[in-house]
């Protein structure tokens, strides 16, 4: 991870709204043997018995699922947009280029869960995924009961306790006031990534340059 403390986001509430943001995550291990192990799945976020969870479910015996059973401490990242942003749009043009982007990454215990723990989370995410609407045809509740039944025997659900919650939001923040304000104006003209990192270094540009 890219350690520096002027990219770091402070504001809770904002590394919430990310991660809410963003519930396709990627989640890693290491199994026993201390073979990596990664999948990408959605996450959500959660509150229960006063303590942060992130709550999920994968496919059964994958080698990630294997390696959860035996080593349950896990890294979870959540990532967002993400741009080039050139040297030549610096005050100082004579200076390497670099890329901007935001990532929360949340270091956690794994638990892997079954039978009404397991159909809760499937409940909320296929809920979240259809904008609470009730009455899709693909909301867990409404999808036929052989069709659960052979489902629930293929994946598993899991919950990691969130015990370390950090972030890069490395939007330029090192950069004098120009060149802060020039990268914002030549991202704008790029692609729709490009234009939210944009709109995110306006957001932190008055903090960072009150007499700009």
């Amino acid at each position: 991870m890219y350690n520096l403390p002027y990219h770091k986001e402070k504001n809770d509430q904002t590394i919430t709204d990310f991660i809410k943001q963003h519930p396709f995550a990627f989640i890693t291990g290491c199994s026993v043997e201390n073979k990596p192990v990664a999948t990408q799945v959605p996450v959500f976020m959660e509150e229960k018995d006063g303590r942060k969870v992130l709550r999920g479910h994968i496919m059964k015996n994958t080698d990630h699922h294997k390696a959860f059973l035996q080593n349950e401490n896990v890294l979870t990242v959540f990532t967002g947009k993400h741009t080039y942003v050139s040297g030549t749009w610096y005050s100082n043009p004579y200076t390497p280029s670099t890329w901007n982007y935001m990532s929360v990454y949340v270091n956690g215990v794994i638990k892997i869960v079954h039978d009404s723990e397991l159909e809760n989370i499937l409940k909320a995410t296929s809920l979240h995924f259809e904008g609470n609407n009730q009455q899709s045809t693909t909301v867990y509740g409404n999808l036929p009961a052989g069709f659960k039944q052979k489902a629930l025997k293929l994946i598993v659900g899991f919950e990691i306790e969130i015990q370390k919650i950090d972030t890069v939001f490395k939007l330029s923040q090192d950069r004098d006031a120009e060149s802060y304000h020039n990268i914002i104006r030549r991202l704008k003209e790029q692609d729709e990534d490009s234009r939210t990192i944009a709109a995110e270094m306006e957001k932190r540009a008055q903090e960072l340059f009150p007499d700009f």
